[in-house]
């Protein structure tokens, strides 16, 4: 009696050679069987890459953040040394007109 896959010795008896279809059979299982561990192991490869980019975007948007915050120290930085050159630029004007001043009272 034939299995309706065919005759196959490995699986039935009374069996003495495989027919086409019970290795047609055969040979689809196994290709299933490569594909999907190939496919797994694409997928698995891809999920870890996938995971380190993610890392590397995280990085970058801390890195951009940080570099944000710096540029507005800077920016804070420069009005306040801006704001004290012209205070040390007036009073060294009124120092300046208080000497002039002087020398003319001198006279």
């Amino acid at each position: 009696m034939a299995a309706l896959w065919g005759c196959m010795p490995e699986i039935t008896k009374d069996c003495q050679d495989m027919t086409n279809a019970s290795s047609t059979y055969l040979g689809v299982i196994i290709g299933a069987i490569i594909g999907g561990v190939i496919t797994w192991w694409v997928y698995n490869w891809q999920n870890k890459t996938a995971k380190i980019q993610d890392e590397t975007l995280n990085k970058i948007t801390d890195l951009e953040q940080l570099h944000i915050k710096i540029l507005e120290r800077i920016e804070t930085l420069d009005k306040n040394h801006d704001a004290t050159l012209r205070s040390i630029s007036e009073k060294t004007e009124k120092l300046q007109k208080k000497l002039e001043n002087q020398d003319e009272t001198k006279k």
